[in-house]
């Protein structure tokens, strides 16, 4: 593969390197290597977008902006089916790219993940044609209330479910009337490229969907602080959020993000402690990279012995290896400085008194052994930071005052689990929680229609459903006088 190169082939698919700018492939003078997680093979040289790249996305969003926010309704339905529909053909060829780029598990690509991405444009679609309110009268006016497309929106994705989670801004943005400029991750951005080629197959206007891809926070920056962008979604870090709120605050640009997690999973005595090992040992889920692990567990301390000897022996029954091969459970981490930060945070945690009772090493190339630490204080840095690996906690408590004292004691809201066989105790503890979503003796069970997001530091705003078109519009509402069309001439 050369500099010079403007396609990579995975498997046989090939994927197209630069840059798509008002419905075309748009090269840049620099390029960045990708490489995969796997084997630390080179998979391609992606073109490195600068400002220039980026302000021709935004004018190119700009200038396709008010025939899209035109389109009727039913026609923008009918076009983000059709991008399902080219997602569902191609379900094979996206599950193989982003397993390649990213290194999670091409059986849950498969069956899952790619799945879930046609889904999210279907979703939306429909949402869309049922998104109306009953007009509502005040003192005899009529109140109106309109979903008005905001303009165009720059939707910034991470790396660790880069498909699924772009598709998730991209679907809502796009069936509001919204033109688009999506900037994927550096890391993984294969399949964003796939999706540009099946918006433009399923007749999505030019234009209207722009990927630039970048690396370093060049594009970023200029992304989110032209003042010609109307909305601003990010997931990601909390450090790069604030700088991406601080670059958005000249213009007041409305921001949705959804940040970093660290959170807990709480296992009361009267659990079904088969079911709490499971839910437990789920938290490995994509090498642990996923921001709504429960990475804390909190265990009553009367079972917390037997809690550990069958999280143990569960966790000796993973197989970790090649995410293409259908018997994996954990694959690898997906960049050597992702693998170096998640070393350190174990390792400084080992110097400092905890005790690793699984794992707590890497191991070849960039795989991490799944780790469970254990004498861990609350205020240690293993605890309070998100460590964005297969990397978990466990502590006890004694009182449901103490494990809610303890799920609520870091700086972070996103997500908590609660394994109990009493409905009481969950309603009681459920309440008192801090977070954007609670599972109740199930894990990351979701529903497009609920709506998601974090709090304190783990995020602002919700989407999903009509969440998502509140933040993706301009919500109006136009307020008419009973006796206002009277003729006057």
């Amino acid at each position: 593969m050369t500099r010079e190169s403007q396609a990579a082939v995975i498997a046989g698919v090939p994927v197209d390197t630069r840059h798509w700018i008002g419905g075309e492939r748009v090269a840049s003078g620099e390029t960045f290597t990708d490489i995969s997680p796997i084997d630390g093979s080179v998979i391609g040289e992606i073109a490195r977008g600068t400002a220039t790249e980026a302000a021709a996305a935004v004018a190119a969003a700009k200038a396709a902006f008010p025939g899209w926010a035109a389109t009727p309704r039913s026609e923008r339905a009918r076009i983000l089916h059709a991008i399902a529909e080219g997602v569902e053909k191609r379900i094979e060829e996206l599950a193989i790219v982003e397993t390649t780029d990213n290194g999670a598990l091409l059986r849950s690509h498969r069956s899952g993940v790619m799945p879930r991405v046609a889904h999210n444009f279907r979703f939306f679609a429909d949402w869309l044609l049922k998104l109306e309110q009953e007009d509502f009268e005040t003192r005899g006016h009529t109140n109106h209330v309109s979903w008005d497309p905001a303009g165009p929106c720059v939707l910034i994705t991470p790396w660790n479910a880069p498909l699924m989670l772009a598709t998730w801004k991209v679907a809502p943005a796009l069936a509001a009337g919204n033109t688009v400029v999506l900037k994927p991750a550096e890391w993984s951005p294969l399949t964003a490229s796939l999706l540009a080629d099946i918006a433009a197959e399923a007749g999505l206007p030019a234009g209207v969907l722009n990927v630039v891809q970048g690396y370093g926070s060049e594009v970023g920056d200029a992304l989110t602080s032209h003042p010609d962008v109307r909305r601003i979604s990010f997931t990601g870090s909390v450090a790069t959020a604030q700088r991406i709120a601080a670059s958005a605050a000249a213009n007041l640009t409305p921001l949705s993000l959804e940040l970093g997690g660290k959170s807990p999973l709480l296992v009361f005595a009267d659990a079904d402690l088969d079911l709490a090992v499971e839910l437990a040992v789920e938290q490995y889920d994509n090498a642990g990279q996923v921001c709504l692990a429960a990475t804390r567990i909190l265990v009553e301390e009367t079972v917390a012995e037997e809690f550990t000897r069958r999280f143990v022996d569960k966790v000796s029954q993973l197989k970790q290896g090649d995410p293409r091969d259908q018997a994996t459970d954990i694959g690898p981490t997906i960049h050597p400085r992702q693998l170096e930060k998640i070393d350190g945070f174990v390792q400084r945690a080992l110097e400092v008194g905890a005790r690793s009772v699984v794992g707590g090493h890497p191991k070849e190339r960039l795989y991490y052994a799944p780790t469970l630490l254990t004498g861990v204080a609350q205020t240690s840095e293993i605890v309070q930071e998100e460590v964005f690996g297969p990397v978990l906690t466990l502590q006890t408590f004694t009182s449901e005052e103490e494990a809610v004292r303890l799920a609520n004691g870091t700086r972070f809201g996103l997500a908590a689990t609660v394994a109990t066989s009493s409905p009481a105790r969950a309603e009681r503890v459920t309440a008192q929680l801090v977070a954007g979503t609670v599972w109740v003796n199930c894990f990351f069970v979701r529903d497009l229609k609920a709506p998601f997001g974090g709090s304190r530091q783990s995020g602002v705003g919700r989407e999903g459903g009509t969440w998502s078109f509140d933040f993706y519009c301009d919500v109006k509402n136009t307020v008419t006088a009973p006796n206002g069309w009277k003729h006057h001439g």
